[in-house]
């Protein structure tokens, strides 16, 4: 039917989407290209206040939200490795490690060259691990490369923790 919320409770209704868009339903980290569209609920001429409707608001967007299958998304980065020849291999080791996809290799000026696609979680103690492992005779860069889906295991384990977390709170 349509038109049974006042329209000046429609601000609190959007207020209320916004805060849990940016507070994430899922995992703590913002939702984003979210369309919502608000068609009918109810009110009471008395006992209807902004804070409930923003509430409202909230508690709609985070059920809908689970309810929609949405997925996860995480940083992916473009790395390149300098390394000599001689630890080339426990280098790609450590690099499949971490979820890399390596996209080629070559040599320049003595060092061997390793081209990998890298999830920024992964990436959080690399330049201590490549130390290690080729006792500092390397380096790497990193440039972003774009945002791409989670793999399936990881989103679950991500829900899980983040749930837990709410949970003790």
């Amino acid at each position: 039917m349509g038109g049974a919320i006042d329209s000046r409770f429609i601000p609190a209704i959007v207020k209320g989407l916004m805060d849990r868009m940016e507070q994430g339903p899922l995992t703590g980290s913002y939702a984003r290209d979210v369309r919502v569209c608000i068609y009918d609920g109810k009110m009471h001429p008395v006992d209807s206040n902004e804070i409930s409707f923003r509430l409202a608001g909230r508690n709609a967007f985070s059920e809908a939200f689970r309810n929609a299958n949405p997925k996860v998304l995480e940083p992916v980065y473009d790395v390149e490795v300098f390394v000599p020849a001689d630890v080339m291999g426990d280098v790609m080791s450590d690099l499949q490690g971490r979820r890399a996809i390596i996209m080629g290799m070559t040599s320049e000026n003595g060092f061997e060259k390793i081209s990998a696609k890298v999830p920024l979680k992964e990436m959080s103690s690399y330049s201590t691990a490549l130390s290690s492992i080729t006792g500092g005779r390397s380096s790497f860069t990193m440039k972003f490369a774009s945002y791409e889906l989670v793999p399936g295991d990881v989103q679950e384990k991500l829900l899980k923790e983040y749930a837990e977390s709410n949970s003790e709170e």
